[in-house]
């Protein structure tokens, strides 16, 4: 099995109407950009479809209060419904959402793990859809995790329009991940907690303890214990 995970960006609360701006929560920065979350979901989509043996796994948590109990995922994961799977309805069956994840590094780590908690096995390949300005974002977080990088491959389907204001932010958010690479220091964790208002946790160190040494990591140095995967 290969794992395809398409990481969420915002919360659609109108996935009928998924091309309107005001069917979304959405930041100041994000106006302008729902367009573009539809082109990743469509990206996953027709990757999976292209692989039959690959589960496509739609990232991203409850992260905002005034949407109320919508997450990031399942929004993601009802466009697609929306549109008909783009003429691939065969992928539904392959389909599920991951709905913990607070931030880049848990969209990737644990995305990983709801493959594993579904299907009961490590995925043999890794494919991950986000914006392409941070391809180097989730190398280090692939380094991080030690997941091989013959067996990863990033998609980067498009940019925001503000490209130059994002790649400035970028390389800021780049730089904090080389000094703190599991994301473990005051800022990120009230980053964290921000983006959990409804204080939901994730049972992945039931389904998944062959990694629970991965999420309490709190050193600057890369985890060292065993990983079923490197």
């Amino acid at each position: 099995m290969n794992t395809i995970i398409v990481a969420g960006h915002a919360i659609c609360k109108r996935p009928e109407a998924a091309e309107r701006e005001e069917s979304w929560i959405l930041l100041d920065f994000q106006k302008g950009e729902v367009g573009r979350y539809v082109e990743h979901i469509r990206t996953g989509v027709e990757r999976a479809a292209a692989d039959p043996a690959s589960l496509l796994v739609f990232a991203g948590g409850y992260s905002r209060a005034d949407a109320g109990p919508r997450s990031e995922g399942a929004g993601y994961y009802w466009i697609a419904d929306n549109y008909g799977w783009w003429g691939h309805p065969q992928v539904a069956q392959r389909a599920v959402t991951e709905e913990f994840s607070r931030d880049s590094f848990e969209n990737l780590l644990f995305g990983i793990c709801r493959t594993k908690e579904f299907t009961g096995e490590w995925p043999q390949r890794v494919a991950f859809v986000s914006w392409a300005f941070k391809q180097e974002r989730f190398e280090l977080h692939r380094e991080a995790i030690r997941w091989p990088a013959g067996r990863y491959e990033f998609i980067g389907p498009n940019n925001p329009p503000e490209l130059g204001q994002a790649l400035a932010a970028e390389a800021r958010t780049a730089a904090g991940y080389r000094l703190d690479p599991y994301s473990s220091g005051d800022e990120y964790r009230a980053k964290r907690q921000a983006r959990n208002p409804y204080r939901r946790q994730h049972g992945y160190a039931v389904s998944c303890p062959e990694v629970a040494g991965l999420f309490d990591w709190a050193e600057n140095s890369h985890f060292a214990g065993e990983l079923p995967w490197a």
